[in-house]
C-alpha cells in the first residue's frame, strides 16, 4: 500500500487496505493510481464502524482524497457534467445538512442523500459554462455576460467548486439557469455515506441501487432509527464487510467529552456512578459544566436534548416566555427544526425545489423575519452552502398539555416547522455543536424505566449520542430551571446572502 500523507493506527491502516482491495476488484487501484471502465452488473459494500473519536471521518476524508488524486470525480448535487458518464465518480453524502456542513468544514466535499436523488436541470446554454468550469470545454461566449462576469465565475469556482456558487458570481439567478429538478435515473459509481446508523431500510434501499460501490461510516454505540428494533443497516453487512474501528485518536485522546462517553460501555456502570464522574470531570476540566440550569442563551443556536416530548415541549414554551415572544408571531432569532414539507402531487417541482435549498427533514433553521407574501419566512437554514431562503411556511408551536399545535401564522401549503430550542436525542443524531446541554433529568427516567435496547440500557445510549453531539463543551444540566437571557435574539452572527442571492429570489416555486 503506498504511504498515507497521514499517520494511521493499525485498525485504520488494515481498515485501508481493505477497503483498497474492495476498489480494486471495482477497478479502481489507489496504489498505482490506475482507472478502468466501470464494471456493470456487479456491487459491494462496505461498512467502516467506530466509537466517537476512532478516527472514521479522518479515515473517509484521506480515502476520499487519494480517490481525486487517482483521477475519480466528485459527485456534488450542484451539477453533473454530462461526461462524467465516462469516468469514475464518487458522492459524500449524509443524512442531514447539518452532518455534511460538519464535513464540508473538514475540507471534505459532502452533500446530503437527499440532493443526490435530485439532480438540477440546466438551461442548455448555461451549461456551457458548467462544462467549462469543470474543464471540459472552450470559455463560451454568453450574450447576457461579460468577460469580466465569466472571469468572476472562473475564480469563484477555483476556491468553492460550486457551479451555482460561480454563476451567482457572474450575476445569475437560480432561475436563469436551473429549469428544474428531476429524481436521479442513472445510476453513479462510488457512494461514502456517513453517520449511517442513521440510516432505515428504505433509503439504505435507495443507495443500493444508484451506488454499486457503497462504504459505510457509522457508529454502532448510537442509537438505531426508529422502528428498526434497534438494529443498523451495516448489522446485517457479513463480518468481513464490517471493518471496526477500537482505538480512540480525536484530540489526542484527552478530550473528558469522549472519556465519559467510552466510559458508559462498562456493563457495571450505573446512572448516579456516571453521574459522578461528570462532576468529578466538570471539577478537572471546563470543558464538562455540572450545570445547575438550563442557559437560555445557548438554547437559541443548539438545542438543549431531552429524552421525553413533554420536556421538549416545556423548555421551547419557556425559552419563548423568558424572551417574552408573542402569541401570534415569531421573533427574528427563534430556532426552528424543518418538519416536511406539506405540497400536493402536482407541485412536485415546488417540493423540490426546497427540498434541494436545504428545507428537508430535520434541517435546523433559524427565522429571520415575513417574507413578502403572507404565510412566507425568511430563514436562515443552518449547514447550508447557500443558508438564506425565503419560503411557504406552516410553523407549528406545541403547548403543555395541549392536544393541538399553536400556529402564530401559515401558508396553505409549504415547509412544516417545530420550535427548535429543545430536541429529542433521537433527532439530534447526525448533528454537532460547539456546545451541548443535556437535560439529565430525562435521562434518569429513562434509567429508572430500565429499558433495554439492543441488549444494553437504553438511558446508555441516550447520554452516549447526547454528550458525543458536543464538539468543545458540554453542560449536563441536573436542575428543572431556566437562566434569564442576557439580550435579546440576534440574527447578526448568522452568515448573510451573496450580494447576488440565489435563494432569496422571487419566483413562483418559492415567493
Amino acid at each position: 500500500m503506498t504511504a498515507p500523507a497521514v499517520s494511521f493506527s493499525e485498525d485504520q491502516a488494515a481498515a485501508h487496505d481493505s477497503i483498497s482491495e474492495m476498489l480494486r476488484t471495482m477497478g479502481v487501484d489507489l496504489d498505482d493510481g490506475v482507472l478502468m471502465p466501470r464494471r456493470e452488473g456487479i456491487s459491494s459494500i462496505a461498512a467502516v464502524t467506530g466509537k466517537a473519536g476512532s478516527g472514521k471521518t479522518l479515515l473517509l476524508a484521506e480515502l476520499a482524497k487519494a480517490l481525486q488524486d487517482a483521477g475519480v470525480e466528485v459527485i456534488s448535487g450542484d451539477y453533473e457534467s454530462r461526461k462524467s458518464k465516462d469516468k469514475r465518480t464518487l458522492a459524500i453524502l449524509a443524512p442531514t445538512n447539518k452532518a455534511a456542513s460538519v464535513l464540508r468544514l473538514r475540507g471534505v466535499p459532502a452533500t446530503t442523500i437527499h440532493r443526490i436523488l435530485y439532480t438540477p436541470v440546466y438551461d442548455p446554454e448555461y451549461e456551457r459554462i458548467a462544462e467549462w468550469l469543470m474543464g471540459n470545454g472552450e470559455k463560451p461566449q454568453i450574450e447576457a455576460l461579460t468577460e469580466q462576469a465569466l472571469d468572476r465565475a472562473w475564480n469563484f469556482y477555483q476556491t468553492n467548486k460550486s457551479i451555482p456558487g460561480a454563476l451567482a458570481a457572474a450575476g445569475l439567478r437560480g432561475s436563469d439557469f436551473i429549469t428544474g429538478w428531476k429524481r436521479r435515473e442513472e445510476p453513479l459509481d462510488i457512494g461514502f455515506i456517513d453517520e449511517s446508523s442513521m440510516l432505515d431500510n428504505r433509503q439504505f434501499e435507495d443507495l443500493k441501487e444508484i451506488f454499486p460501490t457503497l462504504l459505510l461510516f457509522g457508529d454502532p454505540a448510537q442509537l438505531a432509527p426508529v422502528q428498526q428494533s434497534g438494529e443498523m443497516v451495516f448489522d446485517r453487512l457479513p463480518e468481513e464487510r464490517r471493518l471496526n474501528l477500537a482505538r480512540v485518536h480525536r484530540q489526542d485522546a484527552d478530550n473528558p467529552i469522549l472519556d465519559l462517553a467510552h466510559a458508559l460501555a462498562d456493563p457495571q456502570l450505573e446512572f448516579h456512578s456516571f453521574e459522578q464522574m461528570i462532576e468529578e470531570a466538570a471539577r478537572q476540566d471546563d470543558r464538562v459544566v455540572m450545570a445547575q440550569r438550563v442557559e437560555v442563551d445557548l438554547m437559541a443556536r443548539s438545542p438543549v436534548l431531552v429524552w421525553r416530548n413533554a420536556t421538549r415541549i416545556r423548555l421551547i414554551n419557556a425559552f419563548r416566555q423568558v424572551h417574552g415572544a408573542p402569541e401570534d408571531a415569531l421573533m427574528p432569532g427563534e430556532p426552528l427544526i424543518c418538519d416536511g414539507i406539506e405540497l400536493p402531487l402536482k407541485h412536485r417541482k415546488k417540493r423540490l425545489d426546497l427540498e434541494a435549498r436545504g428545507l428537508i427533514k430535520g434541517a435546523q433553521v433559524i427565522y429571520l423575519s415575513e417574507g413578502k407574501r403572507p404565510g412566507f419566512s425568511r430563514l436562515h437554514v443552518v449547514g447550508a452552502e447557500q443558508p438564506q431562503v425565503s419560503a411557504a411556511s406552516i410553523v407549528k408551536i406545541e403547548k403543555p398539555d395541549e392536544e393541538e399545535p399553536f400556529i402564530p401564522f401559515a401558508a396553505n401549503m409549504g415547509a412544516t416547522f417545530l420550535h427548535g430550542a429543545a430536541v429529542t436525542i433521537h433527532k439530534a443524531q447526525g448533528s454537532q455543536w460547539d456546545t451541548v446541554q443535556v437535560f439529565a433529568p430525562d435521562l434518569y427516567a429513562a434509567a429508572r424505566v430500565g429499558r433495554m435496547e439492543a441488549g444494553q440500557p437504553l438511558w446508555k445510549r441516550l447520554a452516549y449520542v447526547a454528550i458525543t453531539r458536543a464538539s468543545e463543551r458540554l453542560h449536563w444540566v441536573v436542575r428543572a430551571r431556566l437562566s434569564k437571557p442576557n439580550g435579546p435574539l440576534r440574527t447578526d452572527d448568522l452568515r448573510s446572502v451573496p450580494r447576488t442571492p440565489l435563494a432569496l429570489e422571487t419566483t413562483e416555486e418559492t415567493e
